[in-house]
């Protein structure tokens, strides 16, 4: 591989560290309503405002042990890792995509997806605006990437089945199985990877949050387990994004 390529996919990866740290300060603003655009961030614990050595993504986090500088309570390591994730995915994409017109669409669906992840895990609600801009932009992501008018048509058939099922699934269970935002999500992630990979996606997704679920098991008691929420969206953003990545079609076989 040209040595230049490595440089790109290194900045590549810084922006989406960034990006990323960028996304979390909106997901955790827009459900309070209070404007990312003004105001600085602070300290959950001791309210101190954050300087610049608090803000540079992931190394912070790493270089304080993951505590606050000011006050020493333990700071989540959720934003810290979705800076190195989407970071990595962010040279990933490069990698796969090249500098394309298509890149710029996938990146863009990967930030509205972060902001949904993050969201999701935070208020175990998906906001709707979210899942609907990132629908859009996994239609015009096809679109540019479907080989013909035919797997275009493919793709969109087999988001459409995959989305309808979540709704029904959500529909029966009353909520139990499934929430209302896990549709719209994983119509908009199907369209993403195209095609029958969509089917690899949904499966990887299933059995990502399967062995979570045993692992939440193993590690709470049974008397402990109750009032545990684990939302879907992370292992179906997971999922599709391994499935993608690896172009692992499940129907090959």
């Amino acid at each position: 591989m040209d040595p230049l390529m490595y440089l790109i996919a290194g900045a590549f990866a810084v922006l989406g560290a960034v990006l990323a740290s960028f996304v979390g300060v909106v997901s955790e603003r827009a459900y309070t309503g209070t404007s990312w655009a003004i105001g600085r961030s602070k300290c959950d614990s001791c309210g101190t405002f954050l300087e610049g050595l608090d803000l540079v993504p992931v190394l912070s986090w790493l270089l304080s042990l993951g505590r606050c500088r000011h006050c020493a309570a333990r700071v989540t390591a959720v934003h810290a890792l979705s800076e190195a994730v989407l970071g990595a995915l962010f040279a990933l994409s490069y990698l796969t995509l090249g500098l394309t017109l298509p890149l710029l669409a996938f990146l863009a669906a990967l930030l509205v997806l972060t902001f949904i992840v993050l969201y999701d895990l935070r208020h175990t609600i998906v906001p709707p605006l979210a899942s609907g801009l990132l629908i859009l932009l996994s239609v015009f992501f096809a679109a540019l990437t479907s080989e013909s008018v035919e797997r275009f048509g493919l793709t969109l058939l087999i988001a459409g089945v995959i989305g309808l099922g979540f709704f029904l699934l959500f529909a029966g269970s009353g909520g139990r199985a499934m929430g209302l935002g896990d549709s719209p999500v994983a119509l908009a992630l199907s369209l993403l990877v195209g095609g029958v990979l969509a089917v690899s996606g949904l499966l990887f997704s299933f059995w990502i949050g399967a062995l979570v679920g045993v692992l939440i098991l193993v590690r709470h008691p049974k008397g402990h387990r109750m009032g545990i929420e684990v939302p879907f969206v992370p292992f179906l953003a997971a999922g599709y994004l391994l499935a993608f990545f690896t172009q692992w079609n499940f129907l090959s076989f």
